[in-house]
C-alpha cells in the first residue's frame, strides 16, 4: 500500500474508529485499525467484534492494499502531528508501515492482512433518512433510565411501533421508566411489530458517531445499520433478541380513577432538591413530600448532621398525605424536562408515579416512590 492523504481529512474518522476498539485486552485484530486503499479512497475500519465502524475518505492511492496498525498508537501519533499531507507506505517484507510528513518519519508494525475479517455491508434497500440530532435527543432522554448491567431487556433501548401511527422509544431499570413518543411514517414501516432492542453499552459509542446531521438507518435480521447522508461513514451494531416487558400495564395505572395529581414549578423544585440532597445519607437517600392543596413541604433528615425543610407553592388534588422519592433519581429526571411546570400522577404512596410536562407532551417518566418505614427510614420498591 502507498497512499497520500491529508491529516485533517481523516483524523475525525480515526478518532471514531479508536473509540470502538479495546484499549488493552482482546486479540490484536480487535485492537487494530484497518486501512484499505483502493480507487482514490482510504477506508478506515475498526470493530470490537460487535460494533463496526467504517469510513471512506479521499486519498491519492498509488498502490492499493490493506494493513492493520496498532489502533490507539496510530491515532495518538496523528493527533500530535500538524495538519498537512501524510504519506503512508507499507513494507510487506518488513511488516511495517512508514508514516512520513516532511522531515517527520515514523514506523509502526502492521498485522498480517489475512487476519482481516469482512465487515457487514450497509443494506441500501428500504433505508430510511432520519435526523441524527433527534436520535441523539432520544438516547439522552431514555438511556439514564436503562439498567447498567445484566444480559436482559432491562439493559436495552427499545424502538417500537405504537398505536395511532406513532413510535415509542423507551427504557427501564426496575424502579424507573422513560418513554418518548413521536411520529415518523417511514421509520415506523421499517420497524418489526415487536420493535428493535439496542443494548445500552452500545448507545454511548453511537452518540459519539452521530454528531448531528441527517443519517440513513436500516435493519437486518440481527443488526442495526447507520450511514451518514454523504455515504462516507458507516456504523453498525447487534440487535438484542430479549423479550421486552409489557410496559402498558403500569402506564395504564396512571389513567385509573383515584389518582392523586400534583403540579410543581420545575426550576424551583429542582433548586430545592439540590439543597435537600446535601442532607441525604447512605441510609436515607430520599426526599419526603408532605402534600396539601396549595403547597408541598419537602424534607430530608441528615441524622448526625441536621435536617432540611423547604416549602413550595403547588397545586394538589388527592388522598396521599405523604410520599418519598429518591432525591438523586428525581433530580436526574427533572433535568431532562424543559417545561415550566411538572405534573405528577401518583397511583399511591408506594405505586408508580408518572411525570409529564406541558412543553414536553411526548415525554413520560415513571418513578417508583420509596416505602416510608418511619420518619427517617425507607426501603426501595421495585417496579
Amino acid at each position: 500500500m502507498l497512499v497520500t492523504v491529508y491529516k485533517e481529512e481523516i483524523i475525525d474518522g480515526l478518532q471514531k474508529a479508536a473509540n470502538i476498539i479495546p484499549q488493552r485486552t482482546g486479540a490484536a485484530y480487535l485492537r487494530s485499525i484497518w486501512l484499505r486503499a483502493a480507487s482514490s479512497r482510504l477506508e478506515i475500519l475498526s470493530t470490537d467484534s460487535n460494533i463496526e465502524f467504517r469510513g471512506s475518505y479521499a486519498a491519492g492511492v498509488q498502490q492499493e492494499g490493506l494493513a492493520g496498525v496498532p489502533g490507539r498508537h496510530f491515532v495518538e501519533l496523528l493527533k500530535r502531528l500538524p495538519s498537512g499531507e501524510l504519506t503512508l507506505r507499507v513494507d510487506e517484507t518488513a511488516s511495517v508501515m512508514h508514516i512520513d510528513q516532511g522531515r517527520r518519519k515514523y514506523k509502526l508494525a502492521v498485522n498480517d492482512a489475512t487476519w482481516f475479517q469482512q465487515f457487514a455491508e450497509f443494506p441500501d434497500t428500504g433505508a430510511v433518512l432520519w435526523s441524527g440530532d433527534f436520535l441523539q435527543e432520544l438516547i439522552d432522554r431514555i438511556a439514564y433510565c436503562i439498567g447498567d448491567e445484566g444480559a436482559d431487556a432491562l439493559s436495552c433501548f427499545l424502538l417500537k411501533p405504537a398505536p395511532e401511527e406513532r413510535i415509542e422509544a423507551s427504557g427501564m431499570n426496575g424502579h424507573q421508566f422513560a418513554m418518548y413518543s413521536f411520529t415518523n411514517e417511514d421509520l415506523r414501516a421499517l420497524l418489526p411489530e415487536d420493535g428493535i432492542l439496542i443494548q445500552k453499552k452500545y448507545l454511548n459509542e453511537l452518540k459519539k458517531w452521530l454528531g448531528g446531521g441527517e443519517i440513513y438507518l436500516n435493519t437486518g435480521e440481527k443488526r442495526l445499520f447507520l450511514r451518514d447522508e454523504a455515504g462516507r461513514e458507516f456504523f453498525s451494531m447487534p440487535l438484542s433478541s430479549y423479550q421486552y416487558p409489557d410496559y402498558t400495564v403500569f402506564i395504564s395505572r396512571l389513567k385509573e380513577s383515584g389518582i392523586s395529581r400534583l403540579t410543581l414549578p420545575r426550576e424551583e423544585t429542582q433548586n430545592a432538591l439540590q439543597r435537600i440532597a446535601l442532607f441525604n445519607t447512605e441510609s436515607n437517600m430520599c426526599a419526603y413530600f408532605d402534600l396539601s392543596a396549595h403547597e408541598v413541604v419537602m424534607t430530608a433528615q441528615g441524622q448526625d448532621f441536621g435536617s432540611a425543610s423547604e416549602t413550595l407553592d403547588a397545586s394538589y388534588e388527592g388522598g396521599i398525605g405523604k410520599i418519598a422519592f429518591p432525591t438523586g433519581n428525581l433530580l436526574n429526571i427533572i433535568d431532562h424536562y424543559t417545561s415550566r411546570e411538572l405534573n405528577l400522577s401518583m397511583t399511591g404512596s408506594e405505586g408508580p408515579c408518572g411525570i409529564r410536562g406541558d412543553e414536553d407532551k411526548d415525554y413520560l417518566v415513571i418513578l417508583m416512590p420509596m416505602k416510608i418505614v418511619d420518619e427517617v427510614g425507607y426501603s426501595e420498591e421495585q417496579a
